[in-house]
């Protein structure tokens, strides 16, 4: 594996940033990663030179802007290698288009006791839009349980699919475990029922390859501000065969054909899906972001997150009353532990003190810490601009926390 990560580290410009007069050490790449210069200037460059509303316009500006939209929906099209462009609809973020599913596939497909599949370890973005649906329209939701080391209890899959199954929803990634999830198969067992699949993949897009074709799965949602990205921009990725049933979301500018009194068409795809001004500055974000990982390439990104994650378990290890939470066996660079007794808050204040950024609390992921019994952990992810020697820092500062605490 070939990389310059000092070349990499400069092309991030608020690593630059010193946080309380000392280095800045960012290690809440799940929350957010930061953005590379190419990204920020591509955003500029939308406002400096060709700012302008999309599609509607005949004049030189609507035309450029336009271009770049769509050049960007052909981009997010071949990084995971759906089979036609107009598959890709642009959303604000993953969080959005899994409440634009749950909204428009349920309004077409699901009925009173119809059931949805999630599992025990996902993100509030993926259970909450799901329990409002039980509420508003009678669904059942059912969850695949986990065990101790965080890895989905695959021999439970059989038994709660069946014939009331409408839907399977589940994470790539977990974003407060690092589980990587054997979806392939699960997509396999409920397409064997013919039942669809969703796969979020809000924390896989930036570390794994993904193929949606070779997958096989009908839905695949992300967000452009964990790839590199600006925020507010994402993708809801689906089959043609089921958006073109699926009822529009919100109603508005772009997505009509015709308006009149007596009623409404609707657009093509993925138009029906985007109604009003999308966000092309953030549109052509993402386009760069995805142009700057395709430049390092996916495969060696992976790789060396592997490296660091390694590095840092080997690390950590060595703190005394150490617990982790997430020991799958397939990983992503996610670490998620706790200090004896100690509460996370406190130690993840005192380590941005220290200018290390982690993260502290539930992650958006409170079911899971019911089931581990605990009030949070801290959380250290890792991305392509990340070090062993920051690493090694944060295994120092968080040893020495733990011995201030006693």
């Amino acid at each position: 594996m070939n990389i310059d990560i000092d070349k990499i580290r400069s092309d991030f410009p608020i690593l630059n940033e010193e946080v309380y007069g000392k280095p800045l050490v960012y290690f809440d790449n799940a929350a957010t990663t930061h953005k590379p210069q190419v990204v920020i200037d591509a955003i500029s460059e939308v406002y400096k030179k060709y700012n302008s509303n999309i599609h509607r316009g005949v004049h030189y500006l609507s035309n450029v802007c336009t271009h770049a939209h769509e050049d960007a929906r052909k981009k997010v099209q071949e990084f995971i290698n759906a089979a036609h462009s107009h598959e890709i609809i642009f959303t604000r973020g993953t969080t959005e288009s899994i409440n634009l599913l749950s909204t428009s596939f349920a309004d077409t497909f699901l009925k009173e006791g119809d059931e949805v599949l999630i599992s025990q370890m996902e993100h509030h973005s993926n259970i909450v839009p799901w329990q409002l649906l039980e509420k508003r329209k009678g669904i059942v939701l059912k969850y695949i349980p986990i065990n101790k080391t965080g890895e989905l209890e695959m021999d439970k899959l059989d038994s709660l699919i069946n014939d009331k199954t409408k839907l399977v929803a589940i994470t790539h990634i977990s974003n407060a475990l690092g589980t990587i999830n054997r979806i392939k198969t699960i997509i396999d067992k409920a397409h064997a029922e013919d039942i669809p699949v969703m796969i979020d993949g809000a924390q896989a897009v930036q570390h794994v390859k993904i193929d949606v074709q070779e997958l096989d799965c009908d839905f695949y949602v992300f967000s452009g501000h964990k790839l590199y990205g600006p925020t507010g921009i994402g993708v809801l990725y689906g089959k043609e065969k089921w958006l073109d049933k699926m009822q529009p979301y919100h109603g508005g500018g772009e997505m009509i054909k015709t308006v009149s009194f007596e009623g409404t068409t609707f657009n093509e795809l993925p138009f029906k899906f985007e109604a009003g001004t999308p966000d092309f500055s953030g549109s052509v974000g993402l386009g760069a972001a995805i142009d700057y990982v395709k430049s390092i390439g996916i495969e060696v990104i992976d790789q060396y997150e592997k490296k660091l994650l390694e590095h840092a378990n080997k690390g950590l290890s060595s703190i005394p009353n150490i617990r982790f939470f997430g020991t799958a066996k397939e990983k992503a660079s996610v670490i998620s532990f706790l200090i004896g007794d100690i509460h996370p808050f406190d130690i993840g204040t005192m380590l941005d003190k220290m200018g290390i950024a982690i993260r502290t609390g539930h992650h958006c992921a409170q079911p899971l810490m019911q089931y581990f019994n605990i009030p949070g952990t801290l959380r250290a992810s890792f991305a392509i601009y990340n070090t062993k020697e920051e690493i090694d820092k944060l295994v120092e500062s968080t040893q020495r926390v733990a011995q201030l605490f006693g």
